[in-house]
């Protein structure tokens, strides 16, 4: 049978061979844990992914959304999948059963997630939206709030929302409008305008919670000046009970390139006058709360892009499979059609997007991984590490990943051909639907500034070092393997290349180029992760290699190619080789150009004036 959303055996290669996620057992805090329940909890993930959200992805994009007296309608086909997201805790797989989840690691929460929101992400954002309003609660909250608020949210029972954008405001958070004055009884009477606002309104769940930034009367201007609040669509009583409609409307929905399934609210506060909230964390420092929200969901976003890249390619790879068109280009004029799969350029397409997708799996998963080695660490010195990688490798996870799935969903539909623009078949709405993974969350360019600005020179270095460090010892173990020493000596020069350019644009930074430095943030980006990308691929290939060569038992040629060919588990480590070495070989020396171009650095982005763009 032929996979669908994500590959199923790759998904166990990265978790147990490439990454040892049964490892993270052996600690107290997943001792009760195992193998089986992990596969199990992918199984079912699987299953209900297929089942029951799949049948929703065009549907709900033919069907959209509709506003009618302040209120917004979702597609129908959405309502009995929600229930069962609801009663199968899926929401909360990675957060504390104390508070309502499961408990499970990062990683293999990640890994069910492919089947979620690969399935149809305008579904599963009604509970993302609201596992991250009640990450908020959790961590911040008091313990009134979390009583009131965090089961329902982690449940989905309530969905939840980020209320950050304002018309005049968008990523400078500083100059929003948003007002909350405090009343007698400690609550705040907020009033203001709110965009772009994801599941704004909806009526899937008895109640919406908004985490809404404001300013309080009389607070510093600017970013420290901003407090954050709980408001509820419907107002919520000290016992849990409902109380009136909070004054929370939605006044427009947008007309969106994708995700049609999902509302994307214009809304308005306090128009009545009768809209409260209560501060969530303390009065002026709502910007490092919300921050939080902002990471988590970052890291979230870069792997909702590589998701739509694992769907297209895995629709691309079986339609080439089955679609015949054309002849062999070494057949006669006689000879049959072939299947398409067999054509040399649509091959090249299918190893690039095989490339990017088992790349970036292996690279999310890593950062998963981080997340729970943090978690388990027994010292603080530990504990910083893998707080410090997962920080520093944030931006590159939201940008590299969103733009390569986005790639990824454009050479699927480049395999379909014309078949490939048409609504007949999903590629081409997973390409509408993977756009905004780039633009959400803080625009890619952002995400680039924050890498150059912040990121790049936490702990003077000393933290970009150490994933350098981290690359270098696969190579070293990539290098004694039989067959690998060239392909680790190219990474071991591209990730040279990336420590060398690191420190040029660091020094430019700190000069009067900065303006020019800040300009290449998004091409040094793009670099690590191409470097990123060789440095996963050969630690796959390090690990396939001698289980191929167990497998074959020293057989070639022929021999070998036989093997491959009745052997599913000789292909899949055979794929790993074959799919390393091209990324290898054929697109990191393209990275190696970037360097070079980078090394230059040219100021025309800078020098061009504003009139010479054209367009007069």
């Amino acid at each position: 049978m032929a996979q669908i959303i994500a590959d199923r055996r790759d998904i166990d290669f990265v978790l147990y061979e490439q990454l040892d996620t049964e490892d993270l057992t052996r600690f107290p805090k997943y001792s009760e844990f195992n193998r089986k329940l992990f596969d199990m909890t992918i199984s079912e993930a699987r299953n209900f992914g297929i089942k029951e959200i799949l049948p929703t992805f065009s549907q709900g994009d033919r069907d959209g959304v509709r506003l009618e007296a302040g209120k917004v309608f979702v597609s129908e086909s959405f309502r009995k999948p929600h229930r069962l997201y609801v009663e199968g805790e899926w929401i909360a797989m990675k957060d504390d059963p104390a508070v309502g989840g499961q408990g499970l690691p990062h990683i293999v929460a990640q890994a069910a997630s492919e089947y979620l929101v690969g399935a149809n992400f305008a579904f599963t954002a009604f509970g993302t939206l609201g596992h991250g309003a009640g990450k908020l609660v959790e961590l911040y909250g008091t313990a009134e709030q979390r009583d009131l608020y965090l089961r329902h949210l982690y449940s989905g029972k309530w969905g939840g929302t980020m209320l950050l954008t304002e018309s005049g405001a968008g990523s400078d958070l500083g100059a929003l409008t948003t007002t909350a004055t405090k009343n007698p009884d400690g609550t705040y009477s907020i009033a203001g305008s709110k965009i772009f606002i994801t599941n704004g309104d909806q009526n899937l769940t008895e109640n919406i919670i908004h985490p809404v930034l404001a300013r309080i009367e009389g607070a510093p201007k600017g970013a420290k000046g901003i407090s954050l609040f709980i408001v509820p669509k419907i107002w919520v009583n000290d016992d849990g009970s409902f109380g009136d409609f909070n004054d929370v409307v939605c006044t427009g929905v947008e007309e969106k390139l994708g995700l049609h399934g999902s509302p994307t609210c214009s809304l308005t506060l306090g128009a009545k006058g009768k809209c409260r909230g209560v501060l969530l964390g303390e009065e002026n420092k709502g910007m490092q709360v919300m921050f939080h929200m902002m990471n988590e969901a970052r890291l979230d976003v870069g792997a909702q892009g590589f998701t739509h890249g694992s769907a297209a390619y895995l629709y691309a790879l079986n339609y080439a499979r089955e679609r015949h068109q054309g002849k062999d280009i070494t057949a006669g004029a006689d000879s049959p059609q072939v299947p398409i799969i067999r054509h040399p350029d649509v091959r090249r397409m299918l190893i690039q997007m095989k490339a990017y997708t088992e790349g970036m799996r292996s690279f999310i998963y890593y950062v998963s991984r981080c997340f729970d080695m943090e978690a388990c660490a027994s010292t603080a010195e530990e504990k910083n590490y893998y707080a410090q990688m997962t920080e520093l490798l944030t931006p590159v996870v939201k940008a590299y990943c969103s733009e390569r799935g986005f790639d990824v969903c454009t050479l699927a539909v480049q395999v379909y051909g014309g078949y490939g623009f048409t609504r007949e078949y999903p590629v081409e709405q997973l390409l509408r639907d993977c756009k905004i993974t780039s633009i959400y969350e803080g625009t890619n360019g952002i995400q680039a500034m924050d890498l150059l600005g912040r990121k790049l020179m936490m702990k003077k270095g000393a933290v970009f070092q150490s994933l350098i460090s981290e690359m270098e010892s696969t190579v070293l173990r990539a290098a004694a393997i039989p067959g690998l020493a060239d392909m680790a000596e190219a990474v071991k020069a591209a990730i040279s290349g990336l420590n060398e350019i690191a420190a040029h644009i660091a020094k430019a930074v700190m000069s009067d180029r900065v303006r020019a430095a800040f300009a290449a943030s998004h091409p040094f980006l793009e670099i690590m992760g191409d470097v990123i990308m060789g440095w996963m691929l050969l630690w796959r290939a390090s690990v396939a290699a001698p289980k191929l060569e167990k497998i074959a038992e020293n057989a070639s040629g022929e021999a070998l190619e036989a093997i491959i060919e009745n052997n599913r588990q000789a292909a899949f480590y055979d794929g790993q080789l074959k799919t390393a070495a091209y990324f290898i070989y054929a697109l990191l020396p393209i990275t190696a150009g970037k360097i070079q171009a980078l090394k230059k650095s040219r100021d025309e982005v800078i020098q061009i004036s504003e009139k010479s763009f054209g367009g007069l």
